[in-house]
């Protein structure tokens, strides 16, 4: 099998508690991060904010659309949250880890996918795409998180 892993990561100009409340919000602020010709029609099944969501959502990648059933959870609350499956083999994995950097007025932020390759032919598949296909998608994340944490500090 194998573990295939993607990754992205930028230093947004957004204080790290706006970011990080922007990613545990499941109602309002992740689902406005998501880029939304890959990633869509999230919906919190339990919860909704930080550990113990339970969601639903759709990614597409190259063409292929595939269904998503995850439940969240806070390591290191404030500063990591997993996303993790909940009944596939794959047990596909995505984390947020949110850094401050200048004395809280700048974040670095990874968004790490890590998910068990399929056997056979579509798991070579995989290890060769994924790799290559998701941290585009990450990056894009990364932008409209930046400007969804950017807006809810103007609202403070």
């Amino acid at each position: 099998m194998g573990q295939i892993i993607a990754m992205a990561t930028d230093i947004l100009d957004a204080r790290p508690e706006d970011v990080y409340t922007t990613i545990a919000d499941y109602h309002e602020g992740h689902p406005s991060i998501l880029p939304p010709k890959n990633l869509y029609d999230l919906q919190v099944e339990q919860g909704g904010q930080g550990a113990g969501t339970i969601i639903r959502f759709k990614a597409r990648i190259l063409g292929v659309e595939q269904s998503f059933h995850q439940r969240v959870s806070e390591p290191e609350p404030g500063r990591v949250l997993v996303e993790q499956d909940i009944d596939t083999d794959q047990k596909v994995t995505t984390t947020f880890i949110v850094t401050s950097l200048e004395e809280g007025k700048k974040s670095r932020v990874e968004i790490r996918m890590a998910m068990n390759a399929s056997p056979g032919l579509k798991g070579l598949v995989e290890r060769l795409v994924i790799p290559i296909a998701n941290p585009p998608i990450y990056r894009k994340e990364l932008k409209l998180l930046e400007a969804v944490a950017q807006q809810r500090a103007n609202k403070l």
